[in-house]
Order: C-alpha cells, then structure tokens, then sequence
C-alpha cells in the first residue's frame, strides 16, 4: 500500500523558514514533487526532484528561496522553505510518480501558514 506521509507545516511570520518532509513507502518511485494548495484556489506546483539524481525543478515564484532535497537511504524527501511570504500559504502535498506516468499518489498534506 503507497502511503506518504508529510510533516513540517506549522505558522509562521514573513521572512522565516520551515522545514517539510514527505515518507514515501510502498513502492518504487521515479520522482516526488511538492504541490500547495490555497483556499479557492488551484493547486500548484512548488518543487520536483529525481530519485536518481537527476535535475531538481522549481516553479519561478519559489525558486531561490525553495530547496527541495531527498534522502534516498529513508526514501523521504525535504522542502527547505526560506524567506516565506503570505503568499506561501497553503496546504501542502507531497505526491509520488513512476516513470512514463502523471502524479497519482498524493499525501495528506500538510499546512503552512505565513503571517504579515
């Protein structure tokens, strides 16, 4: 059974930091993104890294505040989120792909909320 499990999420004020982190278990995954998800609105993508190695990808409104990492050893991956803004509000999800598929597995979330 695919679970994955974040954590991390909390409140805080503009210009701090927070730390997420997604357990994959279940099956053998190719790539692990993060998505947010603000109240009426759509859900984005944030961030995406390989489990192979390959190139991380980030969405431009987070890129070089974001650092999205994995430790393939406990098949979890971290969202470093520096210099939050308001607009960093959001649910946050972790979702899982296979290779030669769209995202399918997706974790409960969890929430972030940033202050003024």
């Amino acid at each position: 059974q695919v679970q994955l499990v974040e954590s991390g999420g909390g409140e805080v004020q503009a210009g701090g930091s927070l730390r997420l982190s997604c357990e994959a278990s279940g099956r053998d995954f190719s790539e692990m993104g993060w998505f947010r998800q603000a109240p009426g609105k759509e859900r984005d993508f944030v961030a995406s890294t390989d489990w192979s190695g390959g190139p991380t990808t980030y969405a431009d409104s987070v890129k070089g505040r974001f650092t999205v990492s994995r430790d393939n050893a406990k098949w979890t991956v971290y969202l470093q989120m520096n210099d939050l803004k308001p607009e960093d509000t959001g649910l946050y999800l972790c979702s899982a792909k296979q290779r030669g598929y769209a995202y399918r597995f997706w974790g409960q979330g969890t929430q972030v909320t940033v202050s003024s």
